[in-house]
């Protein structure tokens, strides 16, 4: 089965609507919300009633955060180009505008492509048209998932879960929570599920929002379950423990929101480098793609040198999401994608505020802001450092009790 990485032709109409919303909707308030942290931005409540009717007439194919259901017929061989691939391209050209605008999107959180990822038929629509945040990250705990200790135990027609979760993206503003829980601490990874928690059930509580350095617009928060009870078909996808099966049917979401965030990055990354490049002209430094690097001025070399790397996060992330479409494991390619692209989009906007020097620091322009906004693209949905562990693991056949 053969793989093109071109742009596909039937996704470039929703490519330059996503295109034009970032730069005339997103791109004019993004100063005044980076700002105004914890502010909601109002703007994006006119923007989600369009995605919605996009979404209900059929023509969105994917687009937003939401849209990464593994799709296809198992019998068709044909190759596919389908929600996947309209996700990361979409949410690249929205983060070109802002990415703690594009998190802060209702209806569009990392919660809701943990529903479309993993949630069974029926779920998907008694859910369809929550606004979900997803609550991995505790107190004890940072990447590594499998370290999970908030418990969820069975009583009766519901589940009692009990516990605490920080960095909720869009923890506030949310209206409910994929929450990932421990059926049994005894039995490891197989026994983490992941449970839809609406904000009205008693016993959850917002305790406080974080102040950040970068996607201030997105609100970030500290969320406490103190015995709260989920109806037991509110359990995602299936409540059995399969312990051969182990971590796997938690990391299905990973395998499709991982591609997400580092679309995310390479979003943010072509932003700087696009005005960095218009800078660099008016101050009369010319990039021929022409000549190689070391016969050009410096600045136009490391220039060149940025988004040769940023090419290669872009390719990675779109070889994820093709991989996804075309019902291919891609567990090694999400991590892959999310490692370099996540890496590119914080070295490189901090490339073009260093190449555009003053103008790239200050205020005046969006680099600085860029700069800051990318780094936890690095950092969330799994670390550099956890994304370079799962490939070599990966790579060379080994478990995670093998290799640590």
């Amino acid at each position: 089965m053969a793989i093109n990485l071109e742009v596909p032709k039937k996704h470039r109409a929703l490519i330059d609507q996503a295109h034009q919303v970032a730069m005339n909707m997103l791109r004019p308030i993004s100063r005044k919300y980076d700002i105004a942290e914890h502010e909601y931005p109002t703007e994006l409540d006119m923007l989600a009633a369009m995605i919605d009717g996009l979404s209900e007439s059929g023509a969105s194919e994917g687009a937003g955060a939401a849209g990464v259901r593994r799709s296809g017929d198992e019998a068709d061989k044909g190759v596919k180009n389908g929600s996947n691939m309209a996700s990361v391209t979409s949410v690249a050209e929205m983060c070109w505008g802002d990415v703690g605008l594009l998190l802060s999107m209702p209806r569009q959180g990392l919660g809701n492509s943990a529903i479309a990822s993993v949630a069974d038929d029926e779920q998907l629509e008694r859910f369809k048209g929550t606004w979900a945040s997803m609550a991995i990250t505790e107190p004890s705990f940072g990447s590594d998932s499998a370290q999970v200790s908030t418990t969820a135990v069975l009583d009766g027609d519901h589940y009692v879960i009990n516990g605490e979760k920080i960095f909720v993206t869009s923890g506030e503003r949310s209206d409910s929570i994929v929450v990932w829980a421990t059926l049994d601490k005894k039995l490891g990874r197989a026994a983490i599920k992941s449970f839809l928690v609406t904000k009205d059930m008693e016993g959850v509580k917002v305790e406080r929002l974080e102040e950040k350095l970068g996607i201030r617009a997105s609100d970030t928060a500290v969320i406490t379950f103190t015995d709260v009870r989920v109806p037991k078909e509110n359990l995602l996808g299936s409540p059995e423990i399969d312990t051969k099966q182990g971590f796997a049917g938690a990391m299905a979401t990973f395998d499709n929101t991982r591609p997400l965030v580092a679309a995310m990055a390479v979003g943010c990354a072509r932003a700087s480098l696009d005005l960095t490049r218009d800078l660099l002209k008016q101050a009369g430094v010319e990039i021929d793609y022409d000549k190689p690097a070391q016969l050009q001025v410096a600045a136009a070399a490391k220039f060149l040198e940025l988004e040769t790397n940023w090419e290669m996060g872009r390719l990675l992330t779109l070889q994820a999401a093709w991989m996804a479409d075309n019902r291919k494991p891609n567990s090694l390619e999400a991590s892959m994608a999310k490692a370099k692209a996540g890496r590119v989009g914080s070295d490189v906007t901090l490339g073009c505020v260093e190449l555009c020097q003053s103008v790239g620091y200050s205020e005046g322009e969006l680099l600085e802001k860029w700069a800051r906004d990318s780094k936890i693209l690095d950092i969330f949905e799994g670390t550099q450092q956890i994304q370079q562990l799962i490939v070599a693991r990966r790579v060379l056949g080994l478990s995670s009790a093998e290799l640590k």
